[in-house]
């Protein structure tokens, strides 16, 4: 009988402690859930407070094939034919016909400078198309090639922009100056003649015209040039403008035309802040929670970056350096390069002086060089320079500087959770579902120089 007490108290006070145990699990486990649903909760309401449309849906980007949804030009209207044959133009390193050097002909695509690893945008502080050599892992190990005069290597004097999200842009590149439509009435005065910008006078919208004129400008196709004698393009050209008089349908136009429709398809739609708007409450971390009632509230993020891109189009100065600034080696950039005047180098106009596209958010670490200077090395870096509100280029204004340029007083964890939802949240691990296996020509891509093609294991 005495043991028997004593068993019985020994599974008393083991089945107490279980139940003590179990009792701990849910006190922590419930408020646990309970927080992530208040987060939940209080992001959803942020949202709906800043939509126009009261919803969530204006913050959600539509998928890649949902072509009644993806905003367009009423010109150029998207089509599976053209998205098919943009996306081989795109990548294809054989329509680089026309180099300044003969050794730089077949060895650079659009995607020299936009590759879908990079987030669309280049590996380096500074894209390099036609004369440049190697490609690393991710585009780092870019440079210039030696046996090429200088002068004639094919580099922009700022930042390659990435064309991730770019349908939500109606005029495209830091300035804004493609594009005849939103933004850019009443600009026809500096779309000079002779000029890249002479282009808006086809009265595309901002994506089709930059297409149409990085052709020419990148001497890929030029007004003289098709490729109906490349592989497979011919017929490919034929299912995407059917009703093109056959004398135009393989020119430069068309080709920008089809480029365009297939940039507009590159969305970020499979982040997991994208997940979260379709339902999936559990696509984001509670860090990146955290982060995203800082983005959409006390970070006042939202105040520029907006709709489905988490962009607008807007123009502002927030004193950033430019690319000659950067510690590595630039290539043809003055310092007083027109470029750097932002809007107003295109504009002319005083009060745009200094002021550069918000761009969007999507995908921002896969290329660590941000601003359209590249100064800035790192998404924390970005936020730390906006909560700060220092300007780093003494030549802007103090009157040019944007008025929501001002310290935000975010403490450390604030900027830690704000860093997790930019970086993680709004970043599409799977991008390369836009790249094609191949090309028709069989040829490399992004780059098809010698050093690219061992760097990047080409047959």
């Amino acid at each position: 009988m005495y043991k028997l007490v004593n068993y019985t108290k020994l599974y008393l006070s083991a089945a107490g402690l279980l139940l003590f145990l179990s009792s701990c699990q849910q006190d922590t486990t419930e408020p646990q859930d309970m927080l992530e649903n208040g987060l939940d909760q209080q992001i959803e309401e942020q949202l709906i407070e800043l939509s126009p449309t009261n919803d969530l849906a204006f913050f959600r980007l539509p998928e890649s094939d949902d072509y009644l949804r993806i905003p367009q030009d009423p010109n150029n209207r998207l089509t599976p034919e053209k998205v098919a044959l943009g996306q081989l133009l795109y990548h294809e390193t054989g329509i680089a016909r026309n180099p300044r050097e003969a050794q730089g002909g077949g060895t650079y695509s659009c995607a020299s400078c936009h590759f879908a690893s990079a987030g669309f945008q280049a590996g380096r502080h500074q894209g390099i198309g036609e004369g440049g050599s190697g490609f690393g892992l991710n585009g780092e190990g870019r440079d210039r090639e030696m046996a090429y005069n200088i002068l004639n290597i094919d580099v922009q004097p700022i930042r390659s922009p990435t064309t991730l999200n770019s349908a939500y842009q109606i005029a495209m590149l830091w300035n804004g100056q493609f594009g005849a439509r939103g933004v850019n009435l009443g600009t026809e005065y500096a779309w000079t003649p002779g000029t890249p910008k002479a282009v808006n006078e086809l009265g595309f919208h901002g994506l089709e015209s930059q297409a149409i004129a990085g052709l020419s400008v990148h001497r890929q196709l030029e007004d003289t040039s098709n490729v109906s004698d490349l592989a497979d393009y011919k017929e490919m050209f034929d299912m995407a403008f059917p009703d093109w008089p056959e004398a135009d349908r393989y020119s430069r136009v068309p080709a920008g035309l089809a480029l365009a429709a297939y940039e507009r398809t590159l969305l970020a739609n499979e982040a997991p802040f994208q997940r979260w708007l379709r339902g999936d409450k559990d696509a984001m971390s509670m860090l990146e929670k955290e982060g995203a009632l800082v983005f959409f509230g006390k970070g006042q993020c939202a105040n520029c970056h907006t709709g489905a891109a988490l962009s607008s189009m807007e123009f502002h100065a927030l004193g950033l350096g430019n690319l000659p600034d950067c510690p590595e080696e630039v290539f043809l950039t003055p310092a007083d390069a027109v470029e750097n005047l932002g809007r107003g180098g295109f504009t002319n106009r005083p009060e745009d002086m200094y002021k550069f596209k918000v761009p969007q958010l999507y995908n921002l670490k896969d290329s660590p060089f941000y601003g359209h200077g590249a100064t800035l090395r790192s998404v924390r870096e970005v936020i730390e320079y906006k909560n700060a509100a220092q300007p780093q280029n003494p030549e802007v204004p103090a009157s040019q500087l944007a008025e929501d340029f001002v310290p935000l007083n975010l403490t450390e964890e604030e900027i830690t959770a704000l860093t997790a939802f930019i970086e993680d949240a709004l970043h599409d691990p799977n991008l390369q579902r836009y790249v094609p296996d191949n090309l028709p020509t069989g040829l490399c891509f992004p780059n098809a120089d010698d050093n690219s093609m061992e760097d990047l294991g080409c047959q």
